[in-house]
């Protein structure tokens, strides 16, 4: 490894033993990055560099108004950020910085500048409360907390030593998006337009990403400098190709890796472009297209089937690109989407061990029912349990290595993540002879009926194309005689009502297009699926709903 630019050596210290990290592959992309580089430089400080200081970067709402901040302004803003920072926080290079809020052009700067100050940024969700927080918080050895306003209250909690949360090691807070004295925006409007930026190294830990397992203890993936540019210029350069004039827009937060690349990094490192917007529904997406003239979206295939059927109401002529990602893509809904939009989808998996997105394909290489090829730079390949390659044809689990992969923060679980040098992420695929891959389901997903392996994703994706089902969620249902049964939660389209004439129906309209034994043998009808605050369905709550412990409600 090259010299660290940390003082603090905690990030370093707790990477996993070498012995224990996937293979990177560099040599096809990524060679060619020098061995010093702060990727905050080379997304901000390069475009003002190339002379598009003048040229808008970030684009929101104040009061119903469209706002713009320049490169320049938002350079100036990321410094000024980067001063309060080290100075009035003083924060040295390698401490841990955790950031909390809605998607924000303060949010943005703030992760930029403590990336830029040489900081280790750990992003979280906006819903989290103070337990989740403290956990985390713990885990990573935070320092302090940049936290926007509207949220302060559980970020309080963990600075309350009469809290249960209290976290022993926090020491500071500054809260943005308030005009306050003490916030950071009042802080940051005395301080310099300049800042010299941390000499990290390449693979400095940049970024902590914290995603939780079926346990539910967060897990840290550690992230370098390196591996922000990487995932710009494999997923986004290489399939996505955007321009300078590109507009972007979506609902993924920037605590996830997803929403970091789709709506900061992406967009910054083409001189693009972006609107960052704290709650979007499927129409006010749609609003938010048309008045900025978005380009490109990201979000969930949940907001494009549901946004499918409003586009009409909407001039979104400006839009020319469209990722899913974040759960598994149904073809019903790519369809759907394409026959109301002319657009065709760009689908992709990708992971918070990786980053991003690492199997994908541009809109004129889309292959019925496949998610994609593995990406320049990548290796991919589908294996037994004994890590030996299955047929073409026959589903197994995906193993990739690349120049991105997991290294988990102090964490046992990097042994399971981690085979013969490649990444498991638990996914479950089948690839053709072309190399293209059809997702399955998750490993722990898939449903075993009277022997049969039964994906819940093609199940779904079939009850999809019946009129009357707008969102559906399947799962296996413990059985005595068969192991386990497929069960199908069911939201209706607006008007229609649940009847035992209509579950029948669905059953037939499954057996029609898929084998008969995949159909669901039980059907329940819901108001609402249990989704994260990215759309993505959560499964593992369904399975509670299936088979609740004793005591539980379904909620």
């Amino acid at each position: 490894m090259e010299r660290s630019g940390h003082q603090d050596s905690f990030a370093r210290d707790n990477l996993p033993p070498a012995e224990e990290w996937p293979e990177f592959l560099l040599d096809e992309v990524g060679s060619d990055y020098p061995a010093r580089m702060n990727c905050a430089v080379d997304l901000v400080d390069a475009q003002v560099a190339q002379g598009n200081g003048e040229r808008p970067a970030l684009r929101w709402l104040r009061g119903g108004q469209p706002q713009v901040m320049s490169y320049g302004e938002l350079q100036a803003l990321v410094n000024r950020i980067a001063h309060v920072l080290t100075e009035d926080l003083g924060l040295i290079a390698g401490n841990r910085l955790l950031l909390r809020g809605p998607n924000s052009p303060m949010l943005a700067a703030s992760w930029l500048a403590a990336v830029k100050a040489g900081l280790v940024t750990v992003p979280t969700m906006p819903l989290l409360r103070a337990k989740e927080l403290k956990q985390i918080i713990d885990k990573a050895q935070v320092h302090a907390v940049l936290c926007d306003n509207a949220l302060r209250a559980e970020a309080e909690r963990c600075l309350d030593t009469a809290d249960e949360h209290f976290c022993a090691g926090l020491e500071s807070a500054l809260y943005f998006n308030d005009a306050g004295p003490a916030s950071l925006d009042t802080l940051a409007a005395a301080k310099p337009d300049a800042f010299d930026a941390c000499d990290t190294a390449a693979d400095d830990v940049c970024l902590i990403a914290f995603t939780s397992g079926t346990t539910g203890i967060p897990k840290g993936c550690m992230h370098f400098h390196r591996d922000v540019l990487l995932m710009c210029d494999i997923f986004s350069k290489q399939v996505i190709k955007p321009t300078a004039d590109d507009i972007f827009c979506g609902t993924p937060p920037l605590a996830f890796t997803f929403g970091l690349g789709g709506l900061l990094c992406f967009p910054l490192r083409a001189g693009a472009s972006v609107i960052l917007v704290e709650k979007l529904t499927p129409a006010l997406l749609l609003q938010t297209v048309q008045d900025f003239k978005a380009s490109i979206v990201f979000t969930a295939p949940t907001f494009y089937r549901q946004m499918a059927t409003l586009v009409g109401n909407y001039d979104i002529s400006s839009l020319r690109k469209t990722i899913s990602a974040g759960e598994a893509l149904s073809d019903a809904t790519r369809c759907l989407w394409r026959a109301a939009t002319g657009i065709e989808m760009i689908d992709g998996i990708g992971g918070t061990e990786m980053i991003h997105v690492f199997i994908s394909s541009c809109e004129e290489e889309v292959r019925r029912g496949a998610i994609g090829r593995v990406l320049p730079g990548y290796q991919a390949q589908v294996v037994d349990d004994r890590m030996q390659p299955v047929p073409v044809g026959k589903p197994g689990r995906l193993a990739l290595r690349g120049p991105t992969g997991c290294r988990y923060l102090a964490d046992a679980r990097q042994r399971e993540f981690v085979r013969d040098g490649w990444n498991l992420p638990g996914d479950t695929f089948v690839m053709d002879a072309d190399g293209y891959f059809f997702y399955q389901a998750r490993n722990d997903d898939m449903i075993v009926s009277s022997g049969y392996n039964i994906a819940g994703p093609e199940v779904e994706d079939a009850l999809l194309r019946h009129p009357a089902v707008a969102e559906c969620g399947v799962v296996g249902q413990a059985d005595e005689a068969r192991g386990q049964v497929v069960k199908a939660y069911v939201v209706l389209n607006t008007g229609l009502e649940p009847s035992e004439l209509l579950i029948k129906e669905l059953q037939e309209f499954v057996k029609a297009s898929v084998a008969p034994y995949k159909y669901p043998r039980v059907i329940e009808f819901v108001d609402a699926l249990p989704r994260t605050e990215n759309g993505k369905l959560r499964r593992s709550v369904l399975r509670t709903w299936v088979n609740p412990p004793v005591g539980a409600t379904q909620s």
